[in-house]
């Protein structure tokens, strides 16, 4: 990243370490990204076509602990390993996921941090939007590269288009809806503001571009609302 994204980037990302924030990320996301329920649940079902009964799946942005805890509930045989940079998001997926803590292991840091594998699978939601263009592809490889062969990857995060008029329709887009579902319109206006100034953002198109570029084949959009896209990929 350049100096002024990583600082960008960085600001956004310090909202995860605020205690109050914390105590209220698990309302967040179901009420910024429609359908997150069933994205969980798509993501299991993409993943469960190609994976073994005992798999184990790698976890990049495993913060929070929300896509574990589905995952983990809907598969009693899947192990996961959860990759996060923010220690305090790392500390309440730790409360979250108690009932399977035999299951998984969590690990502060980076994709450089994660263990060599091979997994059986991977996912990364709600986070490659925090990597600029060079960084979201290396950080694609490193997980393909951690990967068996044939293994799915799964990646759900924000992208629409941006031109200029329509990027800012579908931030208003994106900001009515959490307030609609019931958000604090003030806090919206902010997590707008975030989103504009501090993501790094690109069209469906260029994102698809990405995962094939780090090597993935079989690329194919499985989720698309509003400002939010996912992906199924395979080695």
């Amino acid at each position: 990243m350049t100096a002024t994204e990583t600082d960008g980037a960085q600001r956004f990302l310090d909202q995860f370490a605020d205690k109050d924030a914390i105590a209220r990320y698990a309302e967040g996301p179901p009420r910024f990204l429609p359908g997150f329920d069933a994205m969980h649940r798509m993501t299991g079902v993409l993943l469960d076509e190609v994976v073994p009964a005992g798999a184990h799946l790698l976890v990049l942005g495993a913060g929070g602990g929300l896509e574990i805890d589905a995952l983990a509930r809907s598969h009693p045989g899947w192990r996961f390993t959860g990759i996060d940079p923010a220690r305090p998001m790392l500390d309440l997926a730790e409360a979250a996921l108690a009932p399977f803590k035999d299951r998984i292991d969590l690990i502060e840091g980076l994709i450089d941090d994660a263990p060599a594998g091979p997994f059986d699978g991977a996912t990364c939601l709600l986070a490659l939007h925090f990597l600029d263009r060079a960084e979201r592809v290396r950080t694609l490889r490193a997980i393909r590269a951690r990967l068996c062969p044939g293994a799915p990857f799964v990646a759900v995060h924000s992208s629409f288009s941006q031109d200029a008029d329509a990027r800012d329709r579908w931030l208003d887009r994106y900001a009515a809806f959490a307030i609609a579902s019931g958000a604090d319109a003030e806090q919206v206006g902010q997590a707008r503001s975030a989103v504009a100034a501090n993501l790094s953002l690109f069209t469906p198109a260029e994102d698809e571009a990405m995962i094939r570029e780090a090597g993935f084949a079989e690329v194919e959009p499985f989720f698309a609302a509003f400002t939010w896209h996912g992906w199924i990929a395979h080695v």
